[in-house]
């Protein structure tokens, strides 16, 4: 499973050694928090998926890794079967328009992309385990005539 990095500059997507083999990858991946235009969770992560693979591995409905061309471009997904995801639109990034996860941290990307960045990068399940603050209750007014 990817390690998702993120520090206030950029997010860093680790791929295993076997990822990078399955994607035909040397490096893992390094996006630019400015280059990240949206983030959407999803369900099927399959249903994202477009073009054709170039080059990259794909297994119908267990495995998707690697590169997919489309007229438009070129898309970055590592999929799993049955495994909810995480869709990220990119804007002026040097490689990929758009990257295509099977991720359970997807709700923490989503969340720690909306904080103000550390100087350290941050593994996004961690930013999990921390626990959320809790909001304020507002105090009650009295009723005025």
């Amino acid at each position: 499973m990817v390690t998702l990095m993120l520090d206030s500059a950029a997010l860093e997507i680790v791929l295993a050694p076997a990822e990078k083999a399955l994607a035909v990858r040397k490096r893992s991946l390094t996006i630019a928090r400015t280059a990240i235009v949206r983030v959407q969770l999803t369900d099927d992560p399959w249903t994202w998926l477009r073009g054709v693979r170039s080059p990259g591995t794909y297994i119908p409905a267990t495995l998707a890794a690697g590169t997919w061309r489309y007229a438009g471009g070129k898309d970055f997904a590592l999929i799993r079967r049955n495994r909810p995801g995480v869709v990220i639109d990119l804007e002026g990034h040097d490689e990929f328009q758009r990257v295509i996860l099977s991720t359970r941290h997807g709700l923490a990307l989503v969340r720690a992309l909306r904080l103000e960045g550390h100087a350290e990068p941050e593994d996004v399940a961690e930013i999990v385990a921390a626990p959320a603050k809790k909001p304020r209750a507002a105090k009650p007014r009295p009723a005025t005539a």
